[in-house]
């Protein structure tokens, strides 16, 4: 069993106790194979007293002022910052991503419980000009109530707290069902919450395989009043059905098929280090991560060329390894899904530049690729790639370049090369995404809204409308004012 740090817990949280079972399952290093824990295998009751816990906690948490709330959240932050490395070692131990990276998301997840303990004190409400002379009108902000939370494992810390900040900052209570793969971070940081101050039942973490059972609970509790779901598309879809009985509040983080598109007049040497740091972290395993790369025809050989050698000099390895660049994906269905992909491409005339294969680092690991010549008749233009695989399509005006990067169902991130400022603002205003990044290849933080349009979801995370996710308004009028 591989080693992680003892101070952190492998039991479930609900209303303010580790909670344990006889059934578990075990978390693996996708590096390795080896079992790193084994966590409880909880089920449909164990989320609805999980539920219980929160709509119990819920009367007291939401009557603290702002202020209040925000003293224990930046409390929360100082221990997930002083705890770093432990953090990092364990997502990369779990999840597989390069140390680096980990030890960067570590700093990006404590980033919004500390926006959010401070933007929780700006939950404003406003006066409205009366209509009559005896009427005032104003509106407050209130939470909206118990939240449901299901997170993903490609960043197990971050897209946690960009959803269990926002709810505590605004007097919410909330549950949350981490992935089956990654669940060890998200105890972690609870541990660090309920050190911090955190009152029992205002954060519950419900470990489980089960998920269709557990979501279902989510969907179908009246006392949750909104779900928060980073995932596929697929299972966005049957958990919006399912939020229907009741009428939540949902926000909607799902599949991407982002765009990267490089211009004949962009900097070469910049587009080509976006496209790199789009494509290539977390070995490809994120969801604004560059899935298509459109090249204007005068400059697609030697972006292609500067792009290829790029790859080759990327490290493949477990991520704990100093200078690791490109971790594992996190199990075999991944690679099964890289492998089609590339397979289909190739036998509808693509061409492997480089890569193309697994890596002799073990089962999981698959080269950092670029495949050229694709089409828009491949499965991999039209499916989220979801691995280290580079998919280069050649166009030849601007408006073929808007119309193949907005020929997709998804609408998460786009990204664009170009000195001309023109262009840049026109071609940005016609994509059709939430997110555009110009001669950007990474652009999420904790001040900026983050989310999609079309079927890649629904509200947004982060910034000043990540907390509105989570308010009410109500509007107040105050009658028989004497003249």
């Amino acid at each position: 069993m591989t080693m992680i740090s003892k101070k952190f817990p492998t039991a479930a949280l609900i209303d303010g106790e580790w909670v344990t079972s006889a059934k578990t399952f075990s978390v693996t290093d996708p590096a390795t194979g080896a079992e790193v824990a084994a966590v409880p295998d909880l089920g449909a009751e164990d989320a609805a007293r999980a539920i219980d816990a929160a709509s119990r906690a819920l009367p007291a948490w939401s009557a603290k002022t702002a202020k209040e709330r925000a003293v224990i959240l930046k409390r929360w932050f100082d221990l997930v910052t002083a705890e770093t490395e432990n953090l990092a070692q364990m997502m990369t131990v779990e999840q597989g991503k390069p140390l680096a990276e980990a030890r960067a998301e570590v700093a990006y997840g404590a980033s919004f419980i500390e926006w959010f303990a401070e933007e929780g004190k700006r939950a404003y409400g406003r006066t409205i000009p009366t209509t009559v002379a005896s009427k005032r009108y104003l509106t407050i902000k209130q939470p909206i109530g118990v939240v449901a939370a299901i997170a993903p494992w490609n960043f197990p810390i971050a897209m946690i707290t960009r959803k269990v900040a926002p709810a505590l900052a605004s007097g919410c209570t909330i549950v949350v069902k981490p992935a089956a793969e990654t669940p060890l971070c998200a105890l972690a940081i609870a541990k660090l919450a309920l050190d911090a101050g955190l009152p029992a039942g205002v954060l519950n973490i419900v470990t489980t395989m089960d998920a269709s059972a557990v979501g279902k609970v989510f969907c179908h509790d009246a006392r949750v009043r909104k779900l928060s779901f980073t995932g596929s598309t697929e299972v966005g879809k049957m958990l919006y059905r399912q939020c229907a009985g009741t009428v939540k509040k949902l926000t909607l983080e799902l599949g991407g098929n982002a765009p990267l598109i490089v211009f004949d007049d962009a900097d070469l040497n910049q587009a080509v280090a976006g496209a790199m740091a789009s494509k290539y972290r977390n070995a490809g395993q994120t969801c604004v991560c560059a899935n298509r790369i459109l090249v204007q025809s005068a400059i697609y050989d030697r972006f292609a060329s500067a792009l290829v050698d790029g790859a080759q000099r990327l490290t493949v390895g477990p991520g704990i390894e100093p200078g690791t660049n490109v971790g594992p994906l996190i199990n075999s269905e991944a690679i099964a899904k890289v492998e089609a992909l590339v397979g289909d491409a190739v036998k509808k005339g693509a061409k492997v530049l480089t890569g193309g294969t697994l890596d002799n680092a073990g089962p999981l690991f698959y080269r950092p690729s670029v495949v050229g010549d694709v089409t828009p008749a491949m499965s991999i233009v039209r499916e989220e790639i979801f691995g280290p695989v580079a998919a280069l399509i050649r166009f030849d005006t601007e408006g073929d370049a808007i119309k193949l990067a907005n020929d997709t169902p998804f609408g998460l991130a786009a990204y664009l090369f170009s000195q001309n400022l023109s262009r840049a603002w026109r071609v940005a205003e016609k994509l059709d995404a939430g997110m555009v990044g110009i001669n950007e290849g990474i652009f999420s933080n904790e001040v900026v809204p983050f989310g999609g349009v079309k079927e890649s979801g629904l509200g947004r995370e982060g910034a000043a409308e990540g907390l509105e996710e989570y308010l009410e308004i109500k509007y107040i009028c105050l009658g028989a004012i004497d003249a």
